[in-house]
């Protein structure tokens, strides 16, 4: 008995009825990749029921109508807490619900507390670059050749509780970036900053290229989420892209940190193997290209394409799995390319949960994310968690 839980990272499906709060009113991440791409062709997530999650909504997915014999049962989830980041959606999705939102800051400079930003430099020994919003990649262009000139970190934020910091590879060294990412995790733990992010980047003006060595220095978790719960319950759990980093590797047995999708999807199949798991075993999967790379840059083309990538791997995926297996895919924000600014979209998220056994059904408007930790708990048939409604 295993399920797997796989997170289209900011695949949102439509603004939430706070998104006016959040400056979101108009955002919708699928309808608006969808409508921007002709002859859409996710063939797998239609099977599943994608269509039939926006029909909730009072809307039509161009290329991905109403499914009438969805293989999978299918519905849409509120956010409870407060925020639009990708730590409190994960957080939620397991089972933790904020009531204080994380600390985000202004976009123009000074971003960052003059005393936050007085300390850390006092602590690693030099100034930095930046203390604004921006996008990583342009702020490296921006800012890159005078930090190889001086040696100063780039720090800057974005509409998430983030304090980030892009450093050369052969100015910085990595472990020397990493160690003042440890410095400002715990200066930052009084400000509530959900995570610290090295950014770490090679190349010469003009040719900056972000690595695959980013590293997330996550807060600490306010409580135990439904990872611990199964964990203390002898349900193996196993953590597959940045799963634990968003989770400091609390909760988990086993932790993949491979980088990329493609590497995240080719470990889910392999883990899928008879005998690569227990013989009870959740696997939680994120897949951040989706975000990073294309919802943050604006690029519904590439948004599209990756999806599409993802759409093959979700069908070899359900191949694999055994007649007592369970698969949930849904996503933890929006980040809608079509939307201004570069930052994350208050919206819901699909839900879309499958099992060989199992009739699809309408599992309607949810009010909170909690309710996959929930479902995971009765699924596992472990003592309940105390946030969340079982969908099951």
């Amino acid at each position: 008995m295993r399920a797997i839980l796989i997170i289209i990272d900011s695949f949102g499906i439509g603004a939430l009825p706070d998104a006016d709060q959040y400056d979101d009113v108009e955002a919708n991440t699928a309808l608006h990749i969808c409508q921007n791409i002709p002859n859409v062709q996710l063939n797998t997530l239609y099977k599943l029921g994608l269509g039939n999650c926006a029909s909730l909504l009072g809307f039509e997915l161009p290329g991905i109508p109403f499914n009438n014999k969805p293989m999978a049962s299918y519905g849409v989830m509120a956010e409870k807490s407060p925020g639009k980041d990708t730590t409190t959606g994960h957080w939620e999705i397991a089972g933790i619900i904020i009531s204080e939102p994380l600390q985000t800051f202004p976009p123009d400079y000074p971003s960052f507390p003059a005393s936050l930003i007085d300390k850390f430099t006092k602590q690693i020994g030099r100034n930095i670059l930046g203390n604004i919003a921006a996008s990583g990649t342009e702020i490296i262009n921006q800012l890159g050749k005078e930090h190889m000139e001086t040696g100063f970190p780039i720090v800057y934020t974005s509409a998430d509780s983030v304090f980030q910091m892009a450093a050369h590879e052969e100015i910085i060294p990595l472990q020397d970036l990493y160690s003042m990412c440890k410095t400002a995790r715990i200066l930052c733990n009084e400000f509530n900053i959900a995570r610290i992010i090295a950014r770490p980047f090679t190349g010469t003006p003009g040719n900056f290229t972000r690595t695959a060595n980013r590293k997330d220095f996550s807060i600490a978790l306010p409580s135990e989420s439904v990872l611990d719960h199964l964990l203390k319950n002898n349900i193996e759990t196993i953590g597959v892209g940045k799963i634990g980093n968003i989770f400091n590797e609390q909760g988990l047995k086993i932790s993949y940190p491979v980088k990329g999708n493609k590497n995240c999807l080719e470990k889910t199949y392999e883990l899928l193997l008879p005998n690569n798991t227990a013989s009870s075993s959740f696997i939680f999967v994120n897949l951040v290209d989706t975000d990073m790379l294309f919802g943050h840059r604006r690029d519904t083309k590439g948004y599209y394409q990756e999806l599409l990538h993802v759409d093959h791997w979700l069908e070899k995926i359900i191949s694999r799995l055994s007649e007592d297996d369970l698969l949930i895919i849904s996503a933890d924000h929006g980040c809608d390319p079509t939307h201004k600014g570069t930052d994350h979209t208050r919206e819901y998220v699909p839900l879309l949960v499958y099992h060989k056994k199992w009739a699809a059904r309408n599992l309607q408007i949810r009010s909170s994310f909690a309710d996959i930790a929930q479902s995971l708990a009765h699924y596992f048939k472990v003592p309940k968690i105390p946030n969340g409604v079982s969908f099951l």
